[in-house]
């Protein structure tokens, strides 16, 4: 058998280079510019996230702030004086429209009359007292007693506006004559005798004391609620607050 030799491979043109002499990958620019951009991006999230509290932190502040003003406890109905009873005190979220008295103001209130009737629940603002006197100047007070029959159903009270009409002539039927009629202030309402009879201390004009006087005394009356269309009013009272500085 016929041997052949080969000659062996030559280690001088076929050796690979070390791997430290190899050229490192080149990352593309476009990496490089989005990392050195990221810090910014993150900067800016930040400030808009602390923008975004803090501007949170002050509609809280502006709308959840509480504050103390005067409530109705109970019914109170138009020309009664209030009570500490009638009146409570609660604690609202501040709004610019509403103007409540102040909480402070609770012994400055008590003592005025409602000008209106103020329902349970209901916030107590500066229209809705009134410290005028009852018997305005020149005027005089005349006691009117009267009947049940004789009386509206609605309780009197203090600063309710009367219309007392005479009912001694043109009371039979067919009667063109017109009645006559006056005006009157409710000053104090007595307590009902035991046949229902009620005494009420009215605020009169001098020329009409005298001829209501006729009529009491004459039996031949009748009183009428005037409507509460603003005419005659009491002034309301001037703010407490204002008037006396919060306490």
């Amino acid at each position: 058998m016929e041997n052949r030799t080969f000659p062996s491979p030559s280690t001088g043109t076929a050796t690979l280079a070390p791997e430290s002499a190899r050229p490192a990958p080149h990352a593309p620019a476009r990496a490089l510019r989005a990392r050195r951009r990221r810090p910014a991006v993150l900067a800016m999230a930040v400030a808009l996230i602390s923008a975004g509290g803090l501007g949170g932190a002050v509609l809280y502040n502006s709308t959840g702030q509480r504050i103390a003003v005067l409530a109705l406890a109970r019914d109170v109905p138009m020309g009664q004086a209030l009570t500490a009873d009638d009146l409570v005190v609660a604690r609202i979220a501040g709004d610019p429209a509403l103007h409540p008295l102040d909480a402070r103001d609770l012994g400055k209130a008590i003592g005025l009359r409602a000008t209106a009737d103020l329902r349970q629940g209901g916030l107590l603002v500066n229209g809705d007292l009134s410290n005028a006197p009852l018997v305005g100047a020149g005027q005089m007070t005349v006691g009117l007693a009267a009947r049940r029959t004789q009386l509206p159903a609605t309780r009197l009270q203090p600063g309710l506006r009367l219309v007392v009409v005479s009912t001694a002539d043109g009371s039979t039927a067919g009667s063109s004559r017109t009645p006559d009629t006056l005006t009157a202030t409710v000053v104090t309402v007595g307590r009902a005798d035991s046949d229902g009879s009620t005494v009420v201390d009215v605020a009169v004009s001098p020329g009409d004391a005298t001829k209501l006087a006729g009529w009491v005394a004459g039996g031949k009356f009748q009183v009428l609620l005037a409507p509460r269309d603003g005419a005659g009013a009491a002034s309301p009272a001037p703010s407490p607050s204002a008037s006396g500085g919060g306490a």
